[in-house]
């Protein structure tokens, strides 16, 4: 089967060892990952600001990047919520394309829905000896439903003691465009989650968005905290890595 990695532009152009971390994950189980050089942007930041014309123009993009794909995986539940949600939406007056992004809705998964659902993978036999907290991003958890597949992979991490975090289902306040429209009240809502993560005494905040990641990794930072901030798939990766360190 021919798959393919949705790398997102925060992964690719700020964080791409989350990219190379799933690549590694699924070398493990045979997967050799393709990655369609024509991919850019999901059209995501212009749909939310109302420019769907120009979001369409991404769209179409997408389409044919991954048109003779099997399965198309991200390391982002937000773009993948805007694959499967809208791109239906913006092509519903041009059957052609409808068709192809209906395709494309139904081949593409979270990277974490793609190891539990298709894969049938749990547990990687990973090891991470760290005190960890979980932040569900809005898009993944609410509009994918993505909430049991990261839980049963950090529940079989040897040593990884979970925490939970407190309101977690609350929003970070990154919402995209949302964050520089609404700057102050963005503020004051990572604010109050980074005071979440720190109550919980966790050495990292794990999650499966950069986007919210990079918001919450910033307030920390910003005020000196020493916790350490990584998507699952890097996690993963490392505990993976230090599993057979130990072997």
């Amino acid at each position: 089967m021919k798959v393919s990695m949705f790398i997102t532009c925060l992964s690719d152009l700020v964080y791409p060892k989350v990219g190379e971390s799933i690549v590694q994950l699924l070398a493990k189980y045979g997967v050799k990952l393709d990655f369609p050089a024509k991919q850019t942007c999901c059209g995501q930041p212009a749909f939310n600001s109302g420019y769907w014309d120009e979001a369409r123009g991404a769209a179409l993009t997408l389409l044919e990047a991954f048109e003779d794909s099997d399965f198309v995986i991200s390391p982002s539940g937000s773009c993948t919520s805007m694959i499967h949600h809208y791109y239906p939406k913006l092509f519903e007056n041009d059957p052609i394309n409808l068709a192809k992004a209906n395709r494309l809705v139904e081949k593409t998964y979270e990277f974490t829905q793609f190891l539990v659902q298709v894969m049938g993978v749990t547990d990687l036999g990973a090891v991470f000896p760290h005190k960890v907290t979980y932040h569900p991003s809005c898009h993944g958890s609410r509009l994918l439903g993505v909430k049991a597949e990261p839980m049963q992979l950090m529940q079989n991490i040897r040593g990884l003691e979970l925490v939970p975090l407190p309101h977690a289902e609350d929003c970070c306040g990154f919402g995209g465009t949302f964050a520089v429209k609404m700057c102050d009240i963005s503020g004051a809502m990572v604010a109050e989650k980074s005071d979440h993560v720190l109550e919980t005494d966790a050495e990292v905040l794990v999650g499966l968005d950069m986007g919210c990641l990079m918001n919450i990794a910033g307030n920390l930072s910003y005020r000196g905290t020493p916790v350490k901030v990584m998507h699952l798939a890097e996690l993963l990766a490392e505990g993976v890595k230090l599993a057979h360190e130990r072997a």
